[in-house]
């Protein structure tokens, strides 16, 4: 799936992404697989796997 980082929360090191959907996902840095989180910036475009975590949607294997 492709989306757009919509907000990234720097003090737990996580997020969310706005999937093409339009459906947001929440994301943990252990779910980034070839960038840092400290190199994310909101409206950056990745390609993910949807899951679903305990609170709603997950994005899993994230890629820029």
């Amino acid at each position: 799936m492709e989306g757009t980082i919509k907000k990234l929360l720097e003090d737990k090191r996580c997020g969310f992404i706005t999937g093409r959907n339009g459906q947001d996902y929440f994301f943990h840095q252990s779910a980034l697989k070839n960038i840092e989180y400290a190199d994310l910036e909101e409206g950056l475009d990745v390609t993910f796997e949807d899951g679903e975590g305990i609170k709603g949607p997950r994005a899993e294997d994230i890629y820029v």
